[in-house]
């Protein structure tokens, strides 16, 4: 069924001891797409991954993956999927060829049939050549910088040619150039088709790779859509104003979405008209006195997440 989605999952749940961590979960990934899943730590998403990718089962629910049922065709969904955790799962003492050629041998074919040493060897080139480590090749893993690593790293989850890819924080720890170069590999996978799951605590990284965006808080699904359709679920705009003296920050902060105390700044979501832009200010500051200056921008994915992630889903303020 290629018009099927490539992910898809109803009312997972997942509970360790006492600790319920996914509350009937339900998600709907289309093929070919990045999906990046948000929230804070502990909202549950190293277990959706772990379940998705066949590591960990459900205690409820169903999923499919690339077109089949996790509980009764595991075998099949493992060899149409990869897994990237945080972690580089390379064999250091190793050079970046043998470790591919290694990987390639013990994947499977979408057959089932184990891959041929020159077959392997092909894939390896291969990969070595796209993810620009070819003239790293023959060194051993362990000379390799933290972006070379990754890219060696996410090469070899794709050995096999999977149909879908999950990350789990792929760019933590890395610097601004690696995680750049980790962005393009994901652009480009996703141009060829592969469907890539991504969790990631960058909220800038789900802004520019993702498709859609889903919000995971509490083991429950609090928002999904792409990036500006939850910025306007927000608000689509926010007043920033810098106070005068301290005594009006500390009076004012709990009524804001976003703070910055060392320079007195407070944000409030408004709809960015001239109407409702007069009269916040004039209910922040009906004196004129406490306010030094204020500034109107767009909501940010930043905003989204602070505000879908309040406790008790509290509602933003609009004073």
């Amino acid at each position: 069924m290629p018009d099927a989605p490539a992910i898809e999952a109803t009312g997972l749940r997942k509970t360790y001891g006492e600790v319920e961590v996914l509350r009937g979960l339900d998600l709907a990934v289309p093929r070919g797409t990045v999906h990046a899943l948000l929230g804070p730590n502990g909202a549950g998403k190293t277990t959706t991954v772990r379940i998705l990718a066949t590591l960990t089962e459900a205690d409820a629910g169903t999923a499919r993956v690339a077109g089949h049922d996790l509980r009764t065709e595991r075998a099949q969904a493992r060899r149409a999927i990869s897994l990237t955790g945080q972690f580089a799962a390379l064999d250091e003492m190793q050079t970046g060829a043998e470790n591919l050629r290694m990987m390639a041998r013990l994947a499977r074919t979408h057959g089932g049939a184990r891959t041929s040493r020159p077959a392997a060897r092909t894939r390896a080139a291969e990969l070595l050549d796209r993810f620009d480590l070819a003239d790293a090749a023959d060194r051993l893993v362990k000379t390799y910088s933290g972006g070379m690593r990754r890219r060696l790293d996410l090469a070899a989850s794709l050995v096999g040619q999977p149909e879908v890819i999950f990350l789990d924080e792929p760019t933590a720890g890395l610097d601004p150039r690696s995680r750049q170069e980790l962005w393009s590999v994901v652009r480009e996978l996703s141009a060829r088709g592969t469907t890539v799951f991504l969790t990631t605590q960058y909220l800038e990284e789900a802004d520019r790779l993702a498709d859609r965006i889903a919000v995971l808080h509490g083991g429950e699904l609090v928002a999904e859509g792409t990036s500006e359709e939850l910025k306007r679920r927000v608000a689509g705009q926010r007043l920033d104003v810098v106070l005068t003296d301290p005594a009006a920050y500390l009076r004012l902060v709990s009524q804001a979405v976003y703070s910055e105390p060392e320079t007195r700044t407070l944000g409030f979501f408004t709809d960015g008209g001239a109407p409702q832009v007069r009269a916040l200010l004039d209910a922040l500051d009906p004196d004129g006195t406490v306010i030094e200056r204020f500034s109107l921008h767009t909501a940010t994915l930043d905003d989204v997440f602070l505000t879908l992630t309040k406790p008790a889903h509290q509602e933003p303020s609009h004073v």
